[in-house]
């Protein structure tokens, strides 16, 4: 969905109820306040309005007209009666009900919407025997979609964290006392906030007390500071604490607020700070491509993140690092498919859609190589050419058989002792130290990088055989061309406006 408007399209029948004069139900009412939220254009098929007109009661015509015209008619829907194939999967229709629901299951089938919403039993068996399943819900079924998609704003983050009014939180939390010290006003922008609506990220440790915070806002502004920056839409991380140290929350909360960044298609982040010496919030960030540009008048430094280069760089690396989550692809960037077991895969790549969530993570637990934008991987490879910038494409093994991941290349080093590994890898790698120590029973190959993106759509390893991508399944890391990698870039979906040719 990135770039455009979700399309929802939506049966009729779930706003008339067999009495014109009952009020829409509160289910339906809340599912529309959370497409709302998630800015999705809500559509009507125009022989839903059409059946609609021949009512012979004017009254109740007028009454079910007024329901749905607020809702903007899909245009042009793709004609069934040419496709033979999928006449023959639903069968006849049986009367001219029938024969609309078919059309609007086909609107899914050619892909003219992304959802469709239905209380139809049919509907939802047809799409059974289509492969729709997925895409076709029930009134209940899309609620519970569309809300907890609307609470997170579309971003993927472990069950520990969870997006919550500000007014919901107590301004006495200890993890604000620093705040309140460093800010006289703190309480007065607290309650001006909480009034506003505004929303926060939070984590709660598993005796529910808070252990982090991230408040964050958009803007369309200049921001006042010397020098000053234009008027531009940003996200504004105004707030962001973590009491829990050692879970590498910090850094998994940059990488929430980039990716809800990419979400509303903004490109730059921002935060204010008053620079304490060897501080460790700025050294984190600084890791992620924020710098210093600026000071406003109350002395707090101004530190700003492009996503998206806006000159020329010196080097591959410098645009993984400085432009994150941008990367160059071109033709002198090498890329590698690197194979990678589903328990530790699951491990790595927590925000993978496709992942089943583990029971702890329901009750405070976190994945601590999850929360990482950097990780490490760890292999037996014998492949000596391979250098930062370069390219990993991960195949996810035994269950999906299926390329997942991207990752750029920060490092890599080879080396049997076990220790070195450990002090080079921090908590960025899934394997624990007897692990290590039984791998470097032979010469290991620590690569250092840096998760870009999931692919927006998964490649099974049957499509990247019968493509000629692939032989067979990937025994271990092995390079693949550059044209190779742009039939992936592709099919694979890859985010275009983060790739640096």
């Amino acid at each position: 969905m990135k770039g455009r408007r979700m399309r929802i399209l939506v049966d009729t029948n779930i706003f008339i109820s067999r009495e014109d004069h009952v009020v829409v139900p509160e289910n339906l009412q809340r599912l529309l306040n959370a497409l709302h939220k998630l800015n999705a254009q809500v559509l009507i098929h125009p022989l839903s309005v059409e059946e609609i007109q021949k009512n012979g009661d004017a009254k109740r015509r007028q009454v079910k007209l007024s329901k749905i015209k607020t809702y903007v008619q899909l245009e042009d829907p793709p004609d069934m009666n040419a496709d033979r194939q999928f006449l023959d999967i639903i069968g006849e229709a049986e009367g001219r009900r029938e024969l609309i629901d078919n059309n609007l299951l086909y609107c899914v089938h050619r892909d003219a919407v992304d959802f469709l919403i239905t209380e139809d039993k049919s509907i939802s068996e047809k799409a059974e025997r289509m492969r729709l399943k997925q895409r076709v819900f029930n009134v209940h079924r899309a609620l519970e979609h569309f809300e907890k998609v609307s609470r997170n704003a579309g971003v993927s983050s472990p069950p520990a964290i969870s997006q919550v009014p500000v007014h919901n939180l107590d301004i006495d939390n200890p993890i604000l006392d620093s705040l309140k010290q460093d800010y006289p006003e703190f309480r007065e922008w607290w309650q001006k906030i909480s009034r506003e609506g505004r929303r926060a990220w939070v984590y709660l440790k598993s005796d529910g007390h808070l252990g982090a915070l991230l408040i964050y806002k958009k803007e369309n502004e200049p921001i006042q500071c010397n020098p000053p920056l234009p008027r531009k839409t940003r996200v504004k991380i105004c707030t962001i604490k973590v009491a829990e140290l050692g879970q590498k929350i910090g850094e998994l909360f940059l990488k929430i607020a980039i990716q809800f960044a990419i979400r509303n298609d903004i490109f730059e982040i921002y935060l204010t700070r008053f620079t304490k010496p060897q501080d460790e919030l700025v050294s984190l960030i600084s890791e992620f491509g924020f710098s210093r540009v600026a000071q406003n008048d109350r002395g707090e430094d101004i530190y700003l993140k492009k996503l998206v280069p806006d000159r020329q760089v010196s080097s591959l690396i410098e645009v993984a690092k400085r432009f994150y989550p941008s990367f160059c692809d071109g033709p002198q960037v090498r890329k590698f498919i690197v194979p990678i077991r589903p328990q530790y895969h699951d491990r790595l790549f927590t925000d993978y859609k496709h992942r089943q969530t583990y029971l702890p993570e329901y009750v405070g637990g976190l994945i601590v190589e999850g929360n990482t934008i950097g990780k490490a991987y760890l292999c037996h490879s014998r492949i000596t050419a391979i250098f930062p910038g370069d390219i990993l494409l991960f195949y996810r093994s035994g269950d999906e058989k299926a390329l997942t991941s991207l990752g750029v290349i920060e490092g890599v080093r080879n080396t049997r002792d076990p220790q070195k590994i450990i002090e080079y890898t921090g908590k960025r790698t899934v394997y624990t130290r007897d692990e290590i120590e039984k791998m470097t029973m032979r010469p290991t190959k620590v690569v250092m990088f840096r998760w870009h993106f999931h692919l927006g759509n998964r490649l099974k390893l049957t499509t990247l055989v019968k493509n000629g991508i692939l032989q067979g399944p990937p025994m271990s890391m092995m390079r693949i061309s550059h044209s190779k990698y742009n039939w992936i870039k592709t099919e694979g979906e890859i985010d275009v406006r983060f790739t640096v040719s």
